[in-house]
Order: C-alpha cells, then structure tokens, then sequence
C-alpha cells in the first residue's frame, strides 16, 4: 500500500528534517545575484562618457545638435540615417545602426566628435560607414568630417573634404 511507507513519493516528507534552512546553495545564489547587480551599478557607473554621453550634459548637447540638424533630403540629420537604414533594409540586404557616441576633441575647448556607424551588407562581406561630424558648442555650428556624413548635409554646407581642406588629423 501506497499510504504504509512514510517515504513514498505519493507522500512526500513535510517536517522539513531534510533540508537545512539556509544552505550553502542558497547562499550561493544569492551571492550571485548581488555580484551581478553591483557588477552592473559599476558598469554603469564609470562607463567612458563617449559611451555614456548623457554623464556629460555638453556632450549630450553636442549630440542633439548634429541629430536635429538639416539635412539635405530630411527634416534633420537623424530621420536621413533613418530613412537611408530603411531603404537598405526595404531592398532586402542586411542593414544595422549602430550606436551614436559623442567624445570631445582633443587639443579644441567647446569641440565635440559625434559619430555613428551603419553596417551594411555587401555582395560578399559586410563593410562599415562611418559618419562623423564636429560640434563647435561655441558656435553651434555642425561639419561632416567624413563621405557619408558630408552626403546627407545640406547643399551649402559642405566640410572639409568637399572643400578641399585637409582631413582632420592630417
């Protein structure tokens, strides 16, 4: 009979002599958690500013000037990337945009590189364009530093590549 054996699986044991009440696994658990969420904070915490531009409120300013800036076939710099994304996307091949990071510019006060980089699918491989523009918080004035970023500007308003200039850094 089922009900004679005190330690049959019908009847399981309910005194809760077998189990200790803090275990070392429980222990461990818990110990897991608590490293994973101060693992986090600290992350979080002491992340570059380039990938945290909201830690610097200059940076973030730095970062709504280029996305709200005209564009040359938009309202602003971002719904052209946006809308290029889309289009690539539209036609089938792989697309990804990648994450906008702000850093300041080395040597210049008030200067500001704002990048972002589109991944897109080739015929073979997969390749890489990088966008990026320079932010003069003084003046408040945007220029592409690279071919994709310059192609999405306004007529007028072509950086130094355009130009004729020397790249930045050269």
């Amino acid at each position: 009979m089922v009900g004679d054996n005190p330690t049959s699986p019908a009847e399981p044991d309910t005194t809760g002599q077998d189990r200790p009440s803090s275990s070392p696994v429980t222990f461990i658990h818990y110990l897991v958690v608590v490293l994973l969420v101060a693992g986090g904070l600290a992350y979080w915490a002491l992340k570059p500013v380039h990938l945290n531009p909201m830690a610097d409120p200059r940076a973030a300013e730095a970062m709504a000037l280029v996305q709200t800036h005209r564009a040359q076939q938009a309202p602003t710099l971002l719904q052209a990337l946006t809308d290029r994304v889309q289009r690539i996307a539209d036609r089938g091949q792989g697309v990804k945009l990648g994450e906008w990071t702000v850093e300041p510019e080395k040597g210049r006060e008030d200067a500001y590189l704002v990048k972002v980089f589109v991944r897109e699918e080739g015929t073979r491989q997969w390749f890489e364009r990088e966008y990026v523009w320079r932010v003069d918080l003084a003046k408040r004035s945007v220029v592409p530093l690279s071919m994709p970023a310059e192609d999405l500007m306004p007529f007028g308003e072509a950086g130094p590549l355009k130009r004729g200039d020397d790249p930045p850094g050269l």
